[in-house]
């Protein structure tokens, strides 16, 4: 429990347009409360009952500002914590996207370059020029921010082969839908690729089957409909931690784009998540680094105070 009111955003992420994309809520702690109670953040998180609530505490001023002397650029440290309605999670793209965009709207970050100490390490997230190798010298500041993403730098997810047993009786659990190939990821979700985007869009899951399946979460992906500017779509179902579906999961596509980019032999992918929210992810293979690069926007849709 914090001492003061605590301001929170909630904001869209993976979209530039108000109830789109993937909410999530973004609360601000001071620095001598980064060792709030666990208890109270899961609470604060099923009070907000979206995908992910987000903890954001700035590292002492003597420590978060880094010059780094290679190439004379400055980055920002804030400790980050992510939580469902059921758990603290240990990688969240959404909710990082989500963190990202309230420190620069707010004016918090002061460069363009942020570090974010979570459970999976050290991530980055940067402000880019929404077009791959746009020349940001022709803009002014004010312009450069209507042609800007946020760049996330993430790890890459293994996918692996999947033994029989991990296999779930799929008919039933995608309500009919064939699969055409059954992975699964080492953060234990199953991937199942169907025929086309389509029948991606189309499924209508049943949660209970799900349940049942092995591990995490259920990837359902396929390539997606010639003509629609994307590569791939895909959705994300993970009811054991009480999200029935994940409207756009940044974190899942640490697996799908080393998957889609052996499959369609390029390293830069264009993905759509066809939830009923939806939602539009530019993604980039580092094969030489294990990397995935994913850029979005994001648009904040309420801001607050917590007062308990």
């Amino acid at each position: 429990m914090v001492k003061s009111p605590l301001k929170y955003s909630v904001v869209d992420t993976f979209t530039d347009t108000a109830f789109k994309g993937n909410p999530a809520a973004v609360c601000l702690l001071e620095e001598e409360e980064a060792e709030v109670d666990v208890k109270w953040m899961q609470a604060v998180a099923m009070e907000f009952n979206i995908s992910v609530t987000c903890f954001l505490t700035p590292i002492s001023s003597t420590q978060s500002d880094i010059n780094d002397q290679s190439n004379g650029h400055s980055v920002q440290r804030f400790h980050l914590r992510w939580f469902s309605l059921m758990n603290e999670l240990k990688l969240c793209g959404n909710g990082t996207l989500a963190a990202a965009h309230v420190l620069y709207a707010s004016k918090l970050a002061r460069t363009n370059v942020i570090e974010f100490v979570t459970l999976s390490g050290v991530l980055i997230a940067k402000r880019v020029p929404t077009v791959r190798n746009l020349d940001a010298s022709k803009f002014s500041d004010g312009e450069l921010e209507d042609h800007c993403s946020i760049e996330l730098d993430f790890p890459t997810v293994p996918v692996l082969e999947c033994g029989s047993a991990d296999i779930p009786s799929l008919p039933k659990t995608l309500n009919g839908a064939p699969a055409v190939n059954i992975s699964k990821t080492a953060s234990n979700d199953l991937i199942v690729e169907l025929s086309s985007g389509k029948t991606v869009a189309d499924l209508q899951p049943l949660f209970d089957e799900i349940r049942k399946c092995p591990g995490r979460g259920l990837i359902i992906t396929g390539p997606a409909p010639d003509g629609s500017g994307f590569d791939f779509f895909s959705r994300f179902f993970c009811p054991k931690f009480g999200i029935n579906e994940d409207p756009v999961c940044g974190s899942a596509h640490c697996a799908l784009v080393p998957y889609w980019s052996k499959k369609l032999g390029k390293c830069d992918l264009v993905a759509y998540m066809a939830s009923p929210r939806g939602g539009v992810l530019d993604l980039h293979l580092d094969e030489a680094n294990q990397r995935v690069l994913i850029r979005g926007k994001a648009v904040v849709v309420m801001e607050g105070f917590l007062f308990s």
